[in-house]
């Protein structure tokens, strides 16, 4: 079995790259998880998925941003996403990345940036999911998160179950009283400040999401993973806790017949339905999780 890590180095050949981003053999693959490159297909996903009784959350794909002005502009293109969901009516909220809107260009540029979109989402009656991104970022991301969330409490954040540090920052968040979307993890971490097993990270995941069921606010539970979820049903219902008072996660595209089944179930669903051109370092993830689908493409592409 390929290691994420060395999936996502085999994502990061050029000649790999340039193969799947323009290549007719893996174009179905790409749109299996990726809900089109403009915001007119997006919303028509999103129509789709509501008619189906899904919650969406849409996030315009791009991260690691290295000018101002390209930080300025991806606020400006979640303004205009929030503008577009009022307009529709559609049931969405939105699902960021910090360092799109320039964390790494400073904390006061990406916290301007920020602020403008959570006007617009208060404004407007939405909520906006602040993504988690690798372990160098978590600190940035926390601290900015809980100094706006007093200000803007229309917002969530993510933890992690890989890392070390998670109940810690589990425990700071529920105090603060935020919404926590919970999810394994899905960069390729150093062993200091992860866990590497599967075993061990869905141990912490189990602990984590009983502590999050019992305590949390709305919770939101992200994962593929039957067994978690077969928990989760189960601890939820031990502690008397209805269906609609937490919610399951899914990314597009995948475990379909899963989410079907839970909307069936009657639990609150939401799949993560990310667009944009500024796909691939999302698709790369998606391949490390299922090391299949790089096989696939592997063997197309020596096959092609």
């Amino acid at each position: 079995m390929l290691s994420r890590a060395l999936v996502l180095k085999v994502a990061e050949w050029p000649a790999f790259k340039n193969w799947i981003k323009h290549s007719r053999m893996t174009r179905g693959l790409v749109e299996r998880f990726i809900a089109g490159e403009d915001l007119e297909t997006a919303i028509r996903v999103t129509q789709n998925l509501n008619q189906q009784g899904f919650a969406v959350a849409l996030d315009y794909l791009g991260e690691d941003t290295t000018r101002p002005e390209d930080a300025e502009n991806a606020a400006r293109q979640y303004i205009l996403l929030l503008e577009k969901i009022a307009e529709t009516g559609v049931n969405a909220c939105i699902s960021i990345k910090l360092t799109q809107l320039g964390l790494d260009l400073g904390y006061d540029l990406c916290k301007a940036n920020l602020e403008c979109v959570l006007k617009t989402a208060r404004d407007l009656g939405n909520f906006v999911w602040i993504d988690m991104e690798s372990s160098k970022h978590t600190d940035g991301i926390l601290s900015l998160f809980c100094e706006m969330f007093p200000r803007y409490p229309n917002t969530g954040t993510v933890l992690q179950t890989y890392l070390y540090r998670t109940p810690r920052d589990m425990e700071r968040l529920l105090e603060l009283g935020a919404r926590i979307r919970l999810v394994k993890g899905a960069y390729a971490e150093p062993l200091s400040v992860a866990y590497r097993s599967k075993r061990e990270v869905d141990r912490q995941f189990w602990i984590l999401m009983e502590e999050l069921l019992r305590r949390g606010k709305e919770p939101a539970i992200a994962t593929h993973d039957r067994r978690l979820i077969r928990h989760a049903k189960e601890y939820a219902q031990q502690i008397g806790l209805a269906k609609n008072q937490f919610e399951f996660q899914l990314l597009y595209g995948i475990s379909r017949d899963l989410q079907k089944q839970l909307v069936a179930e009657g639990y609150r669903t939401l799949i993560y339905v990310p667009y944009g051109e500024q796909w691939y370092p999302y698709f790369s993830r998606r391949l490390a999780e299922r090391p299949a689908n790089l096989y696939f493409v592997l063997k197309s592409l020596f096959r092609g």
